[in-house]
């Protein structure tokens, strides 16, 4: 329906909460006066930007209540129009509606997932439910149901073009798949169901970011063995940053990887891993797993309320998929492959450790430094040379660079010009190279710190569209890399040079939308991925390694023997990879593709993994007591399996930049850009993806891309699924 009801008010109530790291000072004015700052017009340069220098915790109740009255007054006045509903007065008029909305939630969405002290997460907690409960009254309200329904009946008859048919059928299908058709008592039911949930998923951040926040201290600098000495630096920075003694390793991703990988010390692995996947499942205080219970119970309620067998059967009506059984069937062609290919590349890591006289079985935290022993063995790379060549900021020149090369947009460094929230963060004008037009502004914040939920994200400040006049995009893309020690460069492995492509990808997708009304904006979850994962393609690319995959002591070029040794690799270790993915999305799928829901998600998890024969030396990417995609909204839930659907089509798509033998072709960025990414879901995307290559696409595709076995039932199979 209208973008800040339907879309505006999740992303609202999704962010993660992390924890404290300000970057201004206390704002003098008063707190009323700061609530001003945020909900008004912003002001300043490109088209105005969020004041993040003028405003402090305390505004935002304040804001986020004007907002709401603000809302709501919109809505009432539409809801009492006395002229017979029409396109106008009714779905243009809802568009129109929450600019206030969007520009508080924009900037409490930052405080909850970069910058949440104990207040922050106080306040998200008070706020969540009260919102999640103005939000639905405003969608259940019968009258606006009725202008929308009176509009949809009578659409072929008004003379609308093909968008705004689409429109006003999204904007009534959206009502009615939210609850709008329900009786008062059933509609009453739903809003308390859906403030429970909201409580819920912030109960489950609070417990989950306190895990995080945990770290351990190593003080005696020879149980570092092995790990580069870049990295060492950076672990001697995060314990002078919380004044400790020796050398803290903080409980993220960006610190467990490299560990993992390279540390000689078996007990440091092991304890580093545990500490790790252990988050949210330790029969404490901060333990996940009755949290979830709730989370589940309550889901299968509503969904029973809103007339859908199962949570998945809800999350997925509106979705390229359709029917999570279509999904399950997409994830279990794969996994058979994946399963067999770790079996591989356990026995090639046994027989390494065996010829060393290690003595031990192979075991979760043997697994990445055994594989990378093998990498060595196996083609003569080893992963620390490689990294002296990726400096963060030369990457990110990369794919600013790439992004000029594809799309002809140009980024320019404009830190200090606009305020930032933390002073880590990096700012750029975003310019069409052709016409000179400013797109927007791109926020960078790249580095891990106390204070910053754990992974990687992307999130728009304000989102491109042209009724009411155009308007530019605030971008922003948020990654938590090891910050280097003071006067060293920030030095990435290849898989962060994935990941900072990865985000990017969203950060165009956004910059490139070119869409008139914002209700078609939004794309269903199964297509969100796809653009992000297209782009981290042109990251191995000659062009962008020759020109910016640098030695960070010497400038030289990385050298093409080490390119020839990556290329070659390029499969290595996709067993490992696919399967620590996949089966976080089945476990995912099979936790909501059912009607009795799960009451104890750690012995669910076990039995789901041995049933589908989880291989024991590796564990699943995302544990569910510490799987934020699936419980701190409803965001990703029922929904894991998105990555897997949208890299079917990314293959397909980098399929088609190959084979024209150019994977800079100009002609097929152009139709890619136009078909897909500057449309939004103004089409159905299933028929924008065939409009753009021709037909569904190819599993096959992805098969040889991860150096599986093709298999004709796979090729015949189509991805896509037909609306019906």
């Amino acid at each position: 329906m209208v973008k800040t009801v339907l879309l505006m008010a999740v992303s609202a109530l999704a962010m993660g909460v992390a924890a404290p790291a300000m970057a201004q000072q206390a704002a003098p004015a008063s707190a009323d006066a700061q609530a001003k700052l945020i909900y008004q017009d912003w002001t300043g340069p490109y088209e105005g930007v969020p004041p993040w220098d003028k405003v402090s915790t305390e505004a935002f109740p304040m804001a986020i209540q004007a907002a709401m009255d603000e809302l709501k007054a919109e809505f009432e006045a539409i809801a009492t129009d006395s002229a017979e509903p029409s396109f106008q007065n009714t779905n243009l008029a809802l568009e129109m509606t929450g600019e206030k909305m969007d520009r508080v939630f924009a900037m409490w969405g930052v405080y909850t997932s970069n910058l949440a002290d104990k207040q922050v997460r106080a306040m998200q907690a008070e706020w969540a439910p009260k919102i999640s409960k103005f939000y639905n009254q405003l969608t259940l309200d019968p009258r606006i149901l009725g202008r929308i329904k009176s509009v949809y009946d009578r659409r072929e008859t008004l003379g609308l073009n093909a968008q705004q048919k689409r429109l006003v059928e999204r904007d009534y299908d959206g009502l009615v798949r939210g609850g709008a058709l329900l009786d008062d008592a059933a509609k009453a039911q739903l809003i308390t169901v859906n403030g429970q949930l909201a409580g819920l998923y912030s109960t489950f951040n609070e417990k989950l970011q306190a895990d995080e926040e945990k770290y351990l201290v190593v003080t005696d600098q020879a149980e570092l063995a092995g790990l580069p000495d870049s990295f060492v630096a950076s672990l001697k920075s995060a314990a002078q940053e919380r004044k400790v003694d020796g050398w803290v390793l903080v409980n993220t991703r960006s610190v467990m990887q490299p560990v993992l990988e390279n540390a000689t010390n078996r007990a440091l692995r092991e304890k580093v891993y545990r500490s790790y996947v252990m988050r949210g499942d330790n029969n404490d205080a901060n333990d996940t797993n009755a949290t979830i219970a709730q989370i589940l119970k309550l889901r299968q309620q509503r969904a029973e309320l809103l007339g859908f067998k199962t949570h998945a059967h809800l999350r997925m009506d509106d979705t390229m998929a359709k029917d999570p059984a279509r999904a399950m069937d997409l994830m279990m062609k794969v996994w058979p492959a994946a399963v067999a290919r770790v079996k591989q590349e356990v026995a090639d890591m046994q027989a390494v450790a065996d010829a060393e006289g290690a003595g031990l079985k192979i075991e979760p935290w043997d697994y990445r430094f055994y594989s990378e022993k093998v990498r060595k063995a196996k083609y003569d790379l080893d992963q620390n040379e490689i990294k002296p060549y990726f400096q963060l900021t030369k990457m990110i020149q990369g794919m600013f660079d790439a992004a000029g090369k594809l799309y002809d947009l140009e980024f320019k460094e404009n830190t200090g010009e606009v305020p930032v929230f933390h002073p880590d963060v990096t700012t750029y004008v975003v310019t069409n190279k052709l016409t000179g037009e400013n797109v927007g502004l791109f926020y960078m914040d790249a580095y891990a710190r106390t204070g910053k939920r754990s992974g990687a994200w992307a999130t728009s400040y304000r989102a491109q569209q042209r009724l009411g006049g155009d308007r530019n995009v605030l971008a922003s893309n948020n990654n938590n890399f090891v910050k280097p020690a003071s006067g060293e460069p920030a030095l990435i492995s290849l898989d962060d040079a994935s990941t900072l492509f990865h985000e990017f990808g969203h950060a165009l997708h956004s910059l490139l939308t070119d869409i008139e009304y914002p209700g078609l904006r939004g794309t269903p979850r199964d297509f969100v991925e796809y653009p992000s994962q297209v782009n981290e393609n042109w990251l191995l690319t000659p062009y962008i390694l020759e020109n910016y995959a640098t030695h960070y002591k010497t400038g030289k070029a990385i050298p093409a023997e080490l390119v020839k040794k990556i290329n070659a690799s390029e499969t290595f270790n996709q067993g490992f990879s696919t399967v620590e993915y996949l089966a976080s999305a089945i476990v995912d799928m099979k936790l909501h593709f059912r009607t009795d829901p799960v009451a104890d998600p750690r012995a669910f998890e076990k039995a789901t993994l041995d049933e589908i024969g989880m291989p024991s030396e590796l564990v699943m990417r995302h544990r569910l007591p510490q799987f934020g995609h699936l419980f701190s909204s409803d965001s990703y839930s029922a929904g894991y399996y998105s990555y897997l659907w949208s890299e079917t089509m990314d293959a397909d798509t980098w399929a088609a930049f190959e084979e024209s033998g150019d994977v800079w072709n100009r002609k097929i960025a152009d139709r890619f850009r136009k078909t897909l990414l500057s449309t939004g879901n103004e089409t159905e995307r299933v028929e924008a993806y065939r409009a753009f290559r021709g037909r569904d696409p190819d599993v096959n595709a992805l098969l040889k891309r991860r150096g599986f076995p093709v298999t004709t039932a796979a090729a015949s199979a189509p991805v896509a699924a037909d609306r019906n």
